[in-house]
């Protein structure tokens, strides 16, 4: 009835922890899990064969093309399932989370459902890693201004993929949005589970978050590369969005180095933006990160006969 899909690439103690977490659920449904390996080249694989016995939690491999995104369109190809759901290897579930996202998903005749996204803090937390806690998920506000929710707490019906086809898998980012759109232009059902929670860690270095914020300013341009009649004339970036200001009642200390970071970490996405938009001119990617060219664009997935 449902198949969860993991992506993974080079994190072996993520996959564990996620695997610990799913396990118990498993095993006391029909549920199974697809991990899908993205071409490690560390103890990942390693890690996912302990766990995977070929019924409840299979391993899948993703070789040929670097991106999260390929991976999940794999895991999706790999199982007949008629619900899909999508968690990030390095997230942890309550051990009544697939059962209560799943009454929600019936409850609702949701066809594209979201979960909440608590990040957790390590112990002493760094001030990068209580920044990224306070700027957090907000799903909801995802859902609502953006029509999308991100891939690491995503529950979708087979039939959507089978009529709006799979993730765009060029995209280094933002293929969870581009893919919510085009499932909210289609008419399909959306909605959050906002009582059904899911733990993500937070990113503890400054280094961490300008990666990704890098990575997120290299996929706004490429949204507009490939979708121009979507999200704009490449060369302009799009306005800022998702940037949540420091809350009044923190600290002032808190507030001016969450404000400091805010303004660092919206040039870097500015920097990953153009770093896309010149390679494009050149006529190709950049590639530094991965990336899968100017291939065709969205892959179909074929219906079930």
């Amino acid at each position: 009835m449902v198949s969860i899909i993991v992506p993974v690439y080079n994190d072996p103690e993520g996959v564990r922890a996620t695997l610990e977490s799913l396990r118990p659920q498993l095993a006391a449904t029909d549920a199974t899990a697809v991990v899908v390996d993205n071409g490690s080249t560390d103890r990942t694989p390693a890690a996912i064969d302990a766990y995977a016995d070929g019924e409840s939690i299979r391993h899948g491999t993703e070789a040929e093309i670097q991106s999260s995104y390929a991976a999940r369109n794999t895991g999706v190809r790999a199982t007949d399932s008629d619900i899909l759901a999508f968690v990030d290897a390095d997230m942890t579930v309550p051990e009544d989370w697939l059962e209560s996202a799943l009454e929600e998903f019936k409850a609702t005749g949701a066809d594209y459902m979201g979960c909440s996204v608590d990040l957790t803090l390590p112990e002493n937390p760094t001030l990068a890693a209580r920044y990224d806690h306070h700027t957090g998920f907000p799903i909801e506000q995802y859902l609502q201004h953006q029509q999308f929710v991100p891939t690491c707490c995503l529950f979708v019906r087979r039939e959507v993929f089978e009529d709006v086809g799979l993730f765009d898998h060029r995209l280094v980012s933002g293929g969870d949005k581009e893919f919510g759109n085009r499932v909210h232009e289609a008419g399909y059902e959306m909605h959050v589970a906002a009582d059904v929670t899911m733990f993500h860690p937070t990113r503890n270095s400054l280094r961490a978050l300008i990666s990704k914020d890098r990575r997120v300013g290299r996929g706004l341009c490429q949204l507009q590369r490939y979708y121009p009649e979507r999200y704009g004339t490449p060369g302009v970036p799009p306005r800022p969005s998702g940037i949540k200001s420091p809350d009044s009642d923190l600290p002032l200390r808190d507030r001016l180095a969450f404000s400091a970071f805010s303004q660092t970490l919206t040039g870097v996405r500015g920097l990953g933006y153009y770093h896309e938009y010149l390679a494009s001119l050149r006529g190709g990617d950049a590639r530094d990160e991965g990336g899968a060219g100017d291939s065709a664009g969205p892959p179909e997935l074929e219906p079930r006969p």
